[in-house]
């Protein structure tokens, strides 16, 4: 079992480790049947929304490969989504939230919006979620919040690609659509290309007002 401390507010901190069923398997040990993993993609983009994944595994099953979305490569992330997605021991939803409301509520509350929209979509509601990150207040189960779980939680990481591999689909499909914008390079992040662009050609309809890159521009298309 992994070594990890607990707060106050009910975050896990763990000591560094391999990605594992280990948090899940304290739960099920505990009598909990169905733990859902819980993670987003989307929150530093300047465009684009942001989705969230929850992922329950009926039983432990192997995924080689499976880690933090950010630390695989594209083609490993695609590999593991279609396998997780065809496994009938896996249950997964997804959950989008667009830019018209991140600009409305700010995208904390989108991202904690599209997590309680993920969990709900799944049948049945599982019983408790591992969250990566922090607490999100209200939520619909039970839920334990760790930090850096995408890298420690096998349920947490599956979510973390189904979200990741799920926000770049949306984002290949934007880039043709607005293709001056190269959102199929960089997904919506702010790199150089991007913000070269934005200066050209001012903010397209998905692009996020409230983030300063783009509330600096003006000509709309």
């Amino acid at each position: 079992m992994p070594a990890w401390e607990i707060s106050r507010a009910g975050i896990f901190f763990a000591e560094a480790m391999p990605c594992s069923f280990d948090y899940e398997s304290r739960l099920w040990d505990s009598g909990v049947r169905s733990v859902a993993g819980v993670d987003e993609a989307g929150r530093g983009p300047l465009a684009g929304p942001v989705v969230a994944a929850a992922v329950v595994f009926n039983r432990p099953i192997e995924l080689p490969g499976l880690d933090d979305s950010k630390r695989m490569r594209r083609a490993a992330r695609e590999r593991v989504y279609d396998l997780l997605l065809g496994n009938p021991d896996v249950s997964v939803s997804h959950a989008v939230v667009g830019e018209e409301v991140i600009d409305r509520i700010n995208i904390l509350r989108a991202s904690q919006e599209a997590m309680r929209r993920a969990v709900a979509a799944l049948h049945p509601i599982p019983e408790h979620a591992l969250i990566d990150g922090l607490p999100v207040h209200p939520f619909p189960i039970k839920q334990t919040a760790i930090v850096k779980g995408d890298g420690l939680s096998f349920s947490i990481a599956a979510a973390s690609v189904i979200a990741k591999v799920t926000r770049d689909k949306i984002m290949a499909d934007y880039a043709i659509e607005f293709p001056q914008y190269g959102f199929d390079h960089h997904q919506g992040y702010a790199t150089a290309k991007h913000l070269a662009m934005l200066r050209l050609h001012g903010p397209c309809r998905i692009h996020r007002r409230s983030f300063a890159p783009v509330a600096q521009t003006t000509l709309d298309i």
